[in-house]
């Protein structure tokens, strides 16, 4: 479960030992890590490698005491800073994880890793030309390294330089030719310029990991941005025969058949998304635009206000509902 930054402190105090409660502490690979720690509870390698299974579980208060653990047996390991760093960014506290990656840094100057973790935080916060200056660091230790090309792609991305973009996620490739995220860029920006090579990277990058099914879903918004209805449909539903939980697909084949004047079957799209996502606003809007256009206005006002329950500031309904006032309705 993802536990708030504050809340992730607060725990600190706490030994992870002291809660066996914790069916995730059953795991059998955590049991055997915490065995060897009562063997050899000194040595920080040992917490270093439970936490990073802690957070591979989503345990992050627990994680963060293991990593805490290890830095306070052997603080000159920069890589337990960095972790932390890692973890604190994927909750977007950017300046905390900041102080503990240039810790690492501190610790070790030419740690690459590190400066490209820093590089992707001034990339979240669109500070380019931070995000380009450590990836350079890293690019002029090791001009093979393709994760440095790959997001100098995605700064030039940002700043809509499509040319540079297409050249670094290429040189990324080049590099590492399984690279599948640079593999997933170029067919995003070669589909934005409609360019049918794209179709050609999704297709490898669905290869290398056929349970992601993005690169179909993301060939069918190629089709239906050139309005080849037919083709898109047929990727949106391979994508759901493959995942029937990727909403994505759902939506863009409710919007089709509602483009084409097939209400009943966009209403079916979303009405599948309801119990999907019982708490999405936008399912519940969406199957009360599509039972407002069929003329079953109470229907209507009770998606609409269902879908208010769960975001008061979503102003679409809100609008559905004024529509319906006019119109005669509650």
């Amino acid at each position: 479960m993802i536990l708030p930054v504050v809340l992730l402190f607060a725990a600190c105090d706490d030994e992870v030992a002291g809660t066996d409660e914790n069916p995730v502490l059953r795991e059998p690979a955590i049991i055997k890590l915490t065995e060897a720690i009562k063997k050899n509870p000194d040595k920080s390698q040992l917490y270093f490698e439970r936490a990073i299974l802690l957070d591979g579980l989503e345990e992050d208060s627990l994680a963060l005491i293991d990593y805490k653990k290890a830095i306070s047996l052997d603080s000159t390991r920069a890589e337990y800073y960095s972790a932390i760093g890692d973890m604190l960014f994927e909750h977007k506290d950017i300046d905390a994880s900041v102080k503990w990656i240039e810790k690492a840094l501190a610790l070790n100057p030419n740690d690459k890793k590190a400066h490209l973790k820093l590089a992707k935080m001034f990339l979240f916060v669109e500070d380019y030309s931070k995000a380009l200056s450590e990836i350079n660091l890293v690019l002029r230790q090791d001009v093979y390294h393709p994760e440095g090309y790959y997001l100098k792609g995605m700064v030039y991305k940002s700043l809509k330089d499509t040319v540079k973009a297409l050249s670094s996620f290429q040189t990324a490739l080049q590099v590492e030719p399984t690279y599948r995220d640079a593999m997933i860029q170029l067919g995003i920006v070669y589909g934005m310029q409609g360019n049918p090579i794209a179709l050609k990277y999704y297709d490898n990058a669905f290869q290398l990991d056929t349970m992601d099914v993005f690169p179909l879903y993301a060939r069918g918004v190629y089709y239906q941005d050139r309005e080849d209805f037919e083709l898109a449909k047929n990727e949106y539903i391979n994508a759901i025969l493959k995942d029937r939980y990727y909403a994505n697909s759902y939506y863009n084949l409710g919007y089709i058949y509602m483009q084409q004047d097939s209400l009943e079957k966009a209403f079916r799209q979303y009405d599948i998304l309801t119990k999907l996502y019982p708490r999405d606003p936008e399912a519940y809007f969406n199957r009360g635009l599509c039972y407002e256009l069929l003329g079953k206005k109470e229907e209507a006002e009770i998606d609409y206000k269902q879908s208010l329950v769960f975001d008061e500031t979503y102003p679409d309904p809100k609008e559905g509902l004024e529509r319906l006032k006019k119109q005669g309705g509650k």
